[in-house]
């Protein structure tokens, strides 16, 4: 990509009035300005705390997983408080930093959730949120091309037109892939009596199935935030867009009793100097599920006893903000693999790499590779043991009596879905190389010249419910991160079922003879209380945060209406995964995008009305 130069300065902004004021560049917010701007008679500002990153290869080479993770230049790296139930860890949260946000961080995992995991949304008290509506706006943020004839010659692939987008901005394809280790994945679960999908993306992903990716084929880089909606539209008069803006605090008329308060702008740093900018119509967060709470909090909206803390004074009383919070968390175990395929492993090889990049730079290689091999299914078909242990889950559930107002509901939900034999309470992806232990920073490094595939496993429906608070009244400290991770045993026992089935794939073709041994757990832990130490030591966060403003109703701990409407406001509105209020089997990057392109239209109809 050409050199590309931000033309927005701050004396574009400061002082100045908008129809819509963004916080945010991220995700969902550079595609709700890319969307909102496509009406030339309003004007919309972002502010991006972040730098532009734009064209930066770091990000739109896909396969480089990891490079960007803790680099200030691209990463918030959050930290967590100690875990009490994961032996005192404390975890890194890798977010986004810069236009893109985590759209530019990711592993472009291309993943959509099952029906009844929208559908359960809706059910919560949130109208027109469900499946149909998903499927609407989803098929509107992409454009899928299908796999090249160089790809279904080594792998077949599948799909049904119906469930894909056709003109949206973000492209998405079946990526390069290390094709036997899909074999290996794929053929193994089938004959364990997994059903293969033709299209996981239709609402239906239990099975095992080949996933996309969200790269360009055209050029084989990211197709993100940035690329698909922002560049296409960064030229709009009516659109600005602000880097290195730090939003300090929402800002509001006087309260009239008897009214919801109107957001009339918001006050952000740039360059160590403080400006304001102006909202005609709506003020919008989009920052995310870690940052949305922080920046209510620090403009007054949230639990009594987190502003008295931070010495912020109150404009509306809302107990849910930064609370209901979930996360995915994922553990690995890897394998050796027999006659050393060709597998990411290769990349440690600094000659391989630079190969690699430079087949890249003519649109071939493996530079060009996304995550694959993915499988959905209930715990029922990983152990007989699971409706014992799915009423022992119900039993604890049962027994908490103090619960916050809506969490029982939430819960008997995730209860129902655990006895229907058709839902998706397990999740395992093949990673062709070797991922486990240290994660991202690939140490201890595995032996040179073998190659290996780590199975990830993924909590998809943790009970376990967690909290986002800021830390104090600067926006520059980051806010206290507890996700209570396995605060319900549950959510760790169903992890050592996923390792305990992952390892039975030793004992079935084509899996058995593909593998040399079993490197990580490895051969001393044998019980389930090893297993346990195992996971408390080595899980990590997939990234997947939400429910820290969720979409409920107000007396039931909600922060935003279906409409995405700030309870006790006008006009704020938060538009970004932190209003999902609870959790999906799915990678949370595609629901980011349909979030935005339907709170496009809620907006857009909203305001309307009023003129």
């Amino acid at each position: 990509m050409a050199t590309f130069k931000m033309s927005t300065t701050e004396e574009d902004v400061s002082g100045k009035t908008f129809d819509y004021v963004i916080v945010g560049g991220g995700t969902a917010g550079l595609a709700l300005a890319s969307r909102l701007s496509e009406d030339p008679s309003v004007t919309v500002v972002v502010l991006e705390a972040g730098e532009a990153n734009i064209g930066d290869p770091n990000i739109l080479v896909p396969a480089q997983f990891g490079k960007t993770f803790t680099n200030p230049k691209y990463d918030w790296a959050f930290p967590t408080e100690k875990q009490k139930y994961s032996n005192d860890k404390e975890f890194i949260w890798s977010r986004g930093k810069g236009l893109g946000g985590s759209s530019g961080l990711n592993f472009c995992a291309w993943v959509k959730p099952p029906a009844a995991d929208i559908d359960a949304i809706e059910k919560l008290g949130n109208p027109g949120w469900n499946w149909q509506e998903y499927m609407k706006y989803s098929q509107r943020s992409e454009t899928f091309h299908p796999a090249a004839q160089e790809q279904m010659d080594v792998y077949p692939h599948t799909y049904e037109a119906r469930f894909r987008g056709t003109s949206g901005p973000i492209h998405t394809t079946v990526p390069f892939h290390y094709h036997a280790v899909d074999s290996l994945f794929q053929q193994t679960l089938v004959n364990k009596g997994l059903k293969n999908i033709k299209d996981p993306y239709g609402g239906d992903i239990n099975g095992t199935w080949m996933a996309n990716a969200n790269l360009d084929p055209r050029t084989w880089t990211r197709s993100y935030s940035t690329t698909g909606y922002f560049i296409p539209a960064h030229d709009r008069p009516n659109l600005q867009v602000l880097t290195g803006a730090t939003v300090a605090r929402i800002l509001f008329d006087d309260a009239v009793d008897g009214h919801d308060l109107t957001a009339t702008g918001v006050e952000f740093q740039h360059d160590g100097r403080t400006y304001q900018v102006h909202a005609k119509h709506e003020v919008i967060l989009s920052a995310g599920a870690i940052q949305s709470p922080q920046i209510l909090e620090l403009s007054g909206i949230g639990r009594a006893e987190v502003l008295k803390k931070i010495g912020v004074d109150m404009r509306i009383e809302l107990d849910g903000v930064g609370e209901n919070v979930q996360d995915h968390t994922f553990v690995g175990v890897s394998f050796e693999l027999t006659g050393s395929p060709e597998t990411y492993d290769q990349m440690r090889d600094p000659g391989y790499q630079a190969e690699a990049l430079r087949l890249h730079a003519e649109g071939r290689g493996p530079q060009r590779m996304g995550i694959t091999s993915f499988a959905y299914f209930p715990l029922s078909a990983a152990t007989i043991d699971a409706p014992v242990l799915i009423e022992r889950a119900a039993a604890q559930v049962l027994a908490t009596e103090i619960l916050p107002p809506g969490r029982r509901e939430q819960l008997d939900l995730q209860i129902a879905c655990l006895r229907d034999d058709t839902s998706v309470d397990l999740q395992l992806i093949a990673f062709p190389g070797f991922f486990t232990a240290s994660k991202i920073s690939f140490n201890p490094t595995p032996e040179p010249g073998k190659s290996y595939c780590t199975v990830l496993a993924f909590l998809n429906h943790p009970l376990s419910r967690g909290t986002i608070h800021a830390k104090s009244a600067s926006p520059f400290d980051l806010p206290t991160i507890d996700p209570h991770y396995f605060e319900q045993d549950f959510d760790l026992e169903i992890l050592v079922q996923h390792i305990k089935y992952t390892r039975t794939m030793t004992d079935t073709e084509p899996f058995k003879s593909g593998v040399v041994r079993e490197v990580d757990p490895g051969p001393k832990c044998v019980t389930d209380q090893d297993i346990r130490e195992y996971i408390k030591n080595t899980h990590g966060t997939s990234w997947h945060t939400i429910g820290s403003c969720s979409m409920l109703p107000r007396e039931k701990q909600g922060v935003v209406d279906p409409e995405l409407r700030v309870y006790g406001t006008r006009n704020l509105r938060v538009v970004d995964i932190s209003i999902i209020p609870i959790h999906i089997a799915a990678h949370t990057q595609a629901t980011a995008y349909m979030i935005a392109e339907k709170a496009a239209d809620l907006i857009r109809a909203s305001w309307l009305q009023r003129v």
